[in-house]
């Protein structure tokens, strides 16, 4: 009964998603504040029906309810409950009941938090949201009816992917949803922005938090996605330019620039154009993300295997949304007033600097993405656009937006002093040539100018991103500026974290990169491999049985100096449900280093093992976090939680307080 109540409540989400859509918008246009005032209530129920089915889809994993055509196909009765759960987002339907969550979600507090924003503005902001919330609800209900029913019921379900039976797949996809979904609600500011015509620095200062909560799930979401792949996919890598994570890497990238870019538009009230541009970019790559992961045109372990019917109905909702905000922005781009006049060398001309770097870096990931999908389609033929590719375009790009990063905090708004900025800037570019120097001394002739020139970047920006702080300090003894420093804006130290993330991830990539040392071994119990100063001794083999899998585990004492410091267990692991086996790392780690396991194939009572010494590895994710550590301060700053000033309270003269008593 519960299942049928939560697909009743997607039909009514669907019905109150379109009154949102219209009375909203044609209340705005018509200046009629009862029809925008539907705004809020339209956008909650939404909300709310939504909530209920997705509940409704939980409560039936939770209770392997295999009359659900959805559970039976994902879930098993003897999975854990971490996983049922994770398993209702772990499938296309589920996962799309989750995106339409978040879509109904933003819309909600769009209407909720907005208060403080021109009513029309607001109730046109919901609608278009409502838009949005329209086409994918049904998508969900022509397509991809997540409570589908089996009768007879089975009585056992066919278990989840084993691949996504790990708790990062239980966190990334709704970090991941958050930050796509949430362009959407920057998506539906700018075409309500163009809609009415209002764009100005009020704006930019209303979009600003929502632009920055997106980035920050978007940042946390891919970071943890590149972990998981990195110990459950057992191959020892971190990115791999996969076109689905290039789906979720290329809105991080407009997003990226669209939240400098807004910065501009809000303190000097110029790049109004290219913001907007940007805000659609943003989300139309997240709805094109949407289409390769869902249309089945792409085979990839994040992909869901679909229909071509889901991936034409995409496609639709994808040309409905990037056409049309295309064609106004076109018809309206025109009546837009020029901002502010800025000298190249400023602190805005740094942030286009910026923003040309990104939005080319975005291009080249797109490019690689797309062109053997329309090759293939156009000529049939079939190539591989793999790391190569991307590591000769995209990283070139990438270095003189990093040499740019630190000097634009330090330079002025409208005409910045370029060598004042270096002055400024000399402590990091010497930690960085004696850093660039130590490492080329450390690393082999193959791997030294990789180490020297990639750590050297990485230290320039940390030391950069500190060197921005310090100087904020103003003048006087260490002391009085050392106390100066929690008092500096958030805002401040959320553009230091954010800069000193990408230089601590920038370290751990060149390091990796320069000094990663790999031993691949056949091993008999007994036998001894030396690695990095390590010996790890393949002690026994032994068969474990997990709730609903078996476990194949190599058991190695690991040795430093003759002592045993730790024991390994990598395993192969084996689901009988799916008649599908996964490979189990084991991991010991030293600070931000690492010792990585993994096995390979069993023939003639030996197993082939990949050892790995991964030094600073953690960098790359422990920059991701100081990063979006740095986008949380930012948001916590006053200006940005309350949207504007509160107005000054006119000072009441002193005898006026008696004479109205």
């Amino acid at each position: 009964m519960l299942n049928e109540v939560g697909h009743f409540a997607l039909v009514l989400a669907l019905a109150m998603a379109l009154v949102q859509s219209v009375l909203p918008i044609v209340g705005a246009q018509r200046g009629d504040t009862r029809l925008m005032a539907t705004a809020a209530p339209s956008a909650g129920a939404v909300f709310a029906l939504v909530a209920f089915a997705f509940a409704a889809l939980t409560v039936a994993y939770i209770r392997s309810d295999f009359s659900v055509l959805n559970v039976f196909e994902n879930s098993h009765s003897a999975k854990p409950m971490v996983y049922k759960i994770s398993g209702v987002w772990g499938n296309h339907e589920g996962s799309m009941l989750l995106w339409v969550l978040v879509l109904a979600t933003f819309g909600f507090l769009a209407a909720v938090l907005g208060r403080n924003m021109p009513l029309s503005l607001r109730a046109t902001v919901v609608s278009v949201q409502g838009w949005v919330s329209t086409a994918f609800l049904a998508f969900i209900l022509a397509t991809s009816n997540p409570f589908e029913r089996l009768f007879p019921a089975p009585f056992e379900g066919q278990d989840l992917n084993p691949l996504l039976q790990d708790i990062g797949l239980a966190i990334h996809p709704p970090l991941l949803y958050v930050g796509y979904v949430g362009f959407s609600i920057v998506f539906a500011f700018a075409i309500a922005a163009l809609i009415e015509g209002r764009l100005d620095a009020a704006w930019a200062r209303w979009v600003r938090p929502w632009i920055l909560g997106s980035w920050i799930f978007l940042t946390l979401g891919i970071a943890m996605g590149s972990y998981w792949a990195y110990y459950e996919l057992g191959w020892g890598g971190w990115w791999f330019w996969d076109p689905v994570e290039n789906a979720s890497f290329m809105p991080w990238l407009a997003g990226t620039a669209l939240l400098h870019s807004a910065a501009v538009m809000e303190k000097r009230d110029a790049l109004k154009v290219w913001t907007i541009l940007l805000a659609i970019v943003a989300f139309s790559l997240s709805l094109l993300g949407t289409f390769l992961v869902r249309s089945g045109v792409l085979t990839s372990v994040h992909a869901f295997a679909s229909d071509p019917t889901r991936g034409l109905f995409i496609l639709m909702i994808l040309a409905a949304f990037i056409g049309g905000a295309f064609l106004l922005f076109a018809l309206r781009a025109g009546t837009l007033k020029a901002g502010g006049a800025f000298a190249p060398m400023s602190r805005e001309g740094a942030l286009v600097f910026n923003n040309v770097f990104l939005t080319t870096a975005c291009a080249t990931v797109l490019v690689g993405t797309l062109y053997p999908l329309v090759l293939e389609t156009v000529t049939g033929g079939k190539i591989s656009v793999g790391p190569p590719y991307f590591n000769m375009t995209f990283i070139p790009l990438m270095v003189p937006l990093f040499l740019a990063l630190p000097a634009g905090p330090l330079l002025a708004w409208k005409r910045g002093d370029a060598a004042a900025a270096a002055v400024r800037l000399l402590p990091a570019i010497v930690v960085a040539m004696f850093g660039a120097a130590a490492s080329a001394w450390l690393a082999g002739e193959e791997t030294a100018l990789t180490a020297a020139f990639g750590i050297g970047i990485g230290l320039y920006l940390v030391v950069g991103s500190v060197a921005e702080l310090w100087l904020r300090t103003g003048r006087g003894a260490a002391g009085a500026r050392l106390a100066r420093l929690p008092r500096l804006p958030r805002a401040m130290w959320g553009t230091a974290f954010g800069h000193l993330g990408v230089g601590v991830t920038v370290i751990g990539i060149a390091a990796l990169s320069a000094f990663q040392t790999e031993v691949i071994r056949d091993m008999g119990p007994g036998d001894t491999a030396s690695l990095a100063g390590y010996e790890l001794t393949l002690a026994r083999a032994e068969r474990v049985e997990g709730p609903n899998y078996t476990d194949t585990v190599a058991v190695f004492d690991v040795r430093r100096g003759g002592r045993v410091v730790d024991t390994l267990r990598p395993a192969k692991r084996h689901y009988p449900a799916r008649n599908m086996p996964t490979t189990e790392a084991a991991i010991k780690t030293m600070g931000p280093t690492q010792l990585y396991v993994t096995l390979g194939e069993v023939a003639d009572g030996k197993v082939v093992v990949r050892l790995f010494y991964k030094p600073f590895v953690l960098f790359i994710w422990i920059g991701a976090l100081i990063a979006a550590l740095g986008g949380v301060l930012s948001l916590a700053d006053r200006k940005l939680r309350i949207g504007l000033p509160a107005p000054a309270r006119r000072r009441v003269p002193q005898g006026a307080a008696g004479a109205g008593a």
